[in-house]
C-alpha cells in the first residue's frame, strides 16, 4: 500500500509533501517499507528537509538544566518546549532527553551548548564532547584530544566552538586552550596558547599552526560562544580591552571585533553574545558576583549594524532589573530569556520590558542553557562502535 502511494506522485512531489510532516511520524514512516525507508534517509530528502521553507511557528525551545542528586552527582535535562502566542508551554511535545556523561559540579555549572548548526548541538565540558541530534536522539562520544601536557604544566580550556564548514561540506569542532606553568613553576607572565580543530570527516583532533601568541584572553559567561556568519565568537579581552574574537570555521584564522565605547574590564559589567534581527549583538548586564541593587544597575543591549565593523555598535535596549546570573538567548527577536542567581528561568519583554517568572522551569543555579531550535534529519556519521540513542526520563 505505502509503496502504491510513492508511486501515484512524482518523487520531488513526494519529498514536498514528507517534508510537512514532523520528524517523529516520519521515522515511524521509515518502518512501512523498504521504499520509505530509503527515501527517508537519502542524503537528498535529508537536505531537502533540512531547507525547507519555515516560520518561527516550526521553532522549538531546547531547554537544558541541571538536578543535583548527590554531592558532585548530577542529572542533566533537555525538553522540548514550545510557544502558544507567545507564552511558553510546558507541556511535553517530546519525552525529555537525559543528557550523557555531564554528571559533575563542573559539568553541570561550567559546560557549554553549542549550536544548533543543521540540527545539531554540541555538549561538552572540560572532558567530553558529545555531538548531539535531539531530534532523532542519537549522539556520539567523541574521540578526546591525547595531547598531554609537558612536566610542570597545565592545559587551561577557554574556549570552545561548533560550526559548519560551508567549503569543504564538513563540522568542526574548535577548541581553545592555554598552556601555563603549574605551582611551584607558575609564571604569571608565560603563557601559550594551543588550537585544536576536530575533523568530523576524519574523526580526529589536529593543532592549527602559526597561532598568534598575543591573542587576546577569553573569559567564560553562560552565553559568551556563537556561531554566527561562519565563524565562532567568543568574549575576550586584551589587558583592560575587551573585545569579541572571532574564529572563521572555513579559514581557521582569528579576528578581533572591538566592543562599544564604555565597555571595558572597569565597568562592572558581564557580557553575554546573542542574535537580535539577524545582527550579532551584546548584553552587558551587572556582574553577579558584585552587591548589585535592585533596580539601580542597567543591562544594555548593543547591536553591531554592519558585522566587522568595530564603529557600528548601537544601542538598542537599556533597562534595569533584578539581579541575574547570565542572560541566555533572544527569541522572537523581543523576549530575553535569562536565568536568576537561584536557576529559575525568566523572560524579559524588550519592547514592554514586563518580566515572566517561569517557576516550572528551573534547575541547579546556573546549571540553564537555551538554544532556538528547529527539527533536522541531519545524521551524525557512523565510526567503527558507535554509542547508543540517549534514554528517555
Amino acid at each position: 500500500m505505502a509503496d502504491e502511494i510513492m508511486k501515484m506522485y512524482p518523487e520531488d512531489v513526494m519529498m514536498y509533501i514528507l517534508t510537512r510532516i514532523q520528524v517523529k511520524s516520519l521515522l515511524r514512516l521509515k518502518c512501512v517499507s523498504k521504499t520509505w525507508f530509503s527515501l527517508i534517509n537519502s542524503s537528498t530528502f535529508i537536505h531537502f528537509h533540512l531547507n525547507r521553507t519555515t516560520t518561527t511557528k516550526d521553532e522549538l525551545i531546547l531547554f537544558k538544566r541541571s538536578f543535583r542528586e548527590g554531592p558532585d552527582e548530577y542529572r542533566s535535562i533537555m525538553s522540548f518546549l514550545f510557544d502558544v502566542d507567545e507564552q511558553i508551554d510546558h507541556t511535553a511535545i517530546f519525552p525529555d532527553l537525559v543528557v550523557p556523561y555531564l554528571t559533575t559540579t563542573s559539568s553541570c555549572m561550567f559546560h557549554r551548548l553549542l549550536g544548533p548548526c543543521n540540527g545539531l548541538i554540541v555538549l561538552t565540558d572540560s572532558g567530553f564532547v558529545v555531538l548531539f541530534n535531539p531530534t532523532t536522539r542519537n549522539y556520539r562520544l567523541l574521540e578526546a584530544d591525547t595531547y598531554i601536557c609537558p612536566f610542570g604544566f597545565y592545559q587551561d580550556n577557554s574556549g570552545v566552538g561548533f560550526g559548519f564548514d560551508w567549503i569543504v561540506n564538513n563540522y568542526k569542532i574548535v577548541s581553545v586552550s592555554e598552556i601555563i606553568g603549574d605551582p611551584p613553576f607558575y609564571d604569571f607572565h608565560f603563557r601559550k596558547w594551543k588550537v585544536d580543530v576536530y575533523d568530523l570527516i576524519a574523526d580526529s583532533w589536529r593543532d592549527v599552526n602559526n597561532i598568534n601568541q598575543q591573542m587576546p584572553k577569553m573569559h567564560w559567561y553562560a552565553c559568551s560562544e556563537l556561531y554566527f556568519k561562519g565563524a565562532v565568537h567568543w568574549i575576550a579581552s586584551d589587558d583592560a580591552i575587551f573585545v569579541v574574537l572571532c574564529f572563521d570555521i572555513s579559514t581557521e584564522i582569528f579576528r578581533s571585533i572591538l566592543m562599544p565605547d564604555g565597555c571595558d574590564y572597569f565597568d562592572g559589567k558581564c557580557y553575554g553574545i546573542v542574535i537580535l534581527h539577524d545582527f550579532l549583538t551584546l548584553v552587558c548586564y551587572p556582574d553577579p558576583g558584585n552587591d548589585i541593587q535592585p533596580g539601580k544597575e542597567s543591562t544594555d543591549v548593543w547591536l553591531l549594524k554592519e558585522y566587522g565593523i568595530n564603529k557600528s555598535w548601537v544601542k538598542k535596549y537599556s533597562f534595569t532589573a533584578h539581579p541575574i546570573e547570565s542572560p541566555l538567548i533572544i527569541w522572537r527577536d523581543h523576549v530575553l530569556f535569562l536565568q536568576t542567581q537561584s536557576g529559575v528561568l525568566i523572560s524579559g519583554d524588550l519592547h514592554t520590558q514586563q518580566v515572566k517568572e517561569y517557576n516550572h522551569l528551573q534547575g541547579f543555579p546556573r546549571s540553564l542553557r537555551i538554544a532556538i531550535y528547529k527539527e533536522s534529519l541531519t545524521p551524525i556519521p557512523k565510526r567503527s562502535q558507535l554509542c547508543q540513542p540517549t534514554s528517555n526520563v
